[in-house]
């Protein structure tokens, strides 16, 4: 996979995807880029690769797909609009918040599995049994290359980033980041829900146990092979941060710019106001936002 893949990924989305917009703002007396991905249809990033996978790889007639929420919201959504039928598997503890917007664009729901790993075992045998296609929600290099358009856009309009910064859950965006920005990549996870910074360390990928404000989102108990090797071989820095800190920075998220996004999306700004991400103009990937919240 290489940057040619990202470019074609986003030739197939140009019809249906959001070209979303970046933030110049100065924070602390800080420079700092944020890439609105939240804004994007379904509430994020996830529909970016979603769409990719079922545009490039042949237009299955039924998809079925694991998630926590975002994915399947997106794979719903995508499906929706090509005409295609879609079957959500979702863990029993999923978002409210995530789960109806599932339903409300025609999918149909399973609740299964106490956490994702469960669930997507479920998906897959489901797939297996009916003929359905099944989409894995980040270790599939049509998604991956569909998550890498987000930042590529993100370069395109502030070249002068020297960073871009992601939350990890599976690892599909922190790849496609690699892929589509061209910078170097800061990658960062909630101290307790860590695939990517535990597989790092074992030097491939391991269960991780999984436990955070942001779990809904980033809860994968272990990243893909793809997006691990993407991200190991670019040398992307890993950080973590507490769920305090990415609460504090969803609050202030809203606080300062009235960006109401779900905790896993506050995750870089956490890294970055904790001073954990090098260099001089960090470019923020802003990745959702779909939760159900009061600012404090």
């Amino acid at each position: 996979m290489d940057h040619a893949d990202v470019t074609a990924a986003a030739g197939r989305i140009a019809p249906y995807a959001r070209r979303t917009p970046v933030l110049r703002a100065e924070i602390d007396g800080r420079p700092v880029v944020l890439k609105l991905e939240h804004l994007q249809r379904t509430g994020s990033f996830k529909f970016r690769g979603a769409l990719n996978a079922l545009l490039g790889g042949g237009r299955p007639t039924h998809v079925v797909t694991a998630s926590g929420g975002n994915h399947g919201l997106a794979v719903a959504t995508a499906a929706h609009l090509l005409g295609l039928a879609a079957t959500v598997f979702v863990p029993e503890g999923a978002p409210e918040a995530k789960t109806r917007r599932i339903e409300a664009v025609g999918a149909k729901l399973v609740r299964l599995g106490s956490v994702y790993a469960e669930t997507a075992r479920a998906a897959a045998t489901e797939a297996d049994e009916t003929g359905a296609f099944f989409l894995p929600a980040y270790d599939h290099p049509l998604v991956i290359a569909g998550q890498g358009t987000c930042a590529a856009e993100a370069v395109a309009d502030a070249p002068e980033v020297d960073s871009l910064v992601v939350a990890v859950g599976g690892g599909g965006l922190a790849a496609g980041t690699v892929l589509g920005g061209g910078r170097p990549v800061v990658v960062v996870e909630p101290e307790d829900c860590r695939a990517m910074y535990d597989a790092l360390a074992a030097g491939k990928p391991v269960d991780s146990a999984v436990g955070s404000v942001a779990a809904s989102a980033l809860g994968a108990t272990r990243v893909g092979e793809l997006p691990f090797t993407t991200v190991q071989e670019a040398r992307a820095l890993p950080v973590l941060v507490s769920d305090k800190e990415i609460l504090a920075a969803r609050d202030r998220l809203w606080d300062e710019f009235r960006l109401a996004v779900e905790p896993a999306a506050a995750v870089p700004f956490a890294a970055w106001l904790a001073g954990r991400v090098p260099g001089e103009l960090a470019c923020l990937i802003i990745c959702g936002a779909n939760s159900d919240w009061m600012p404090a």
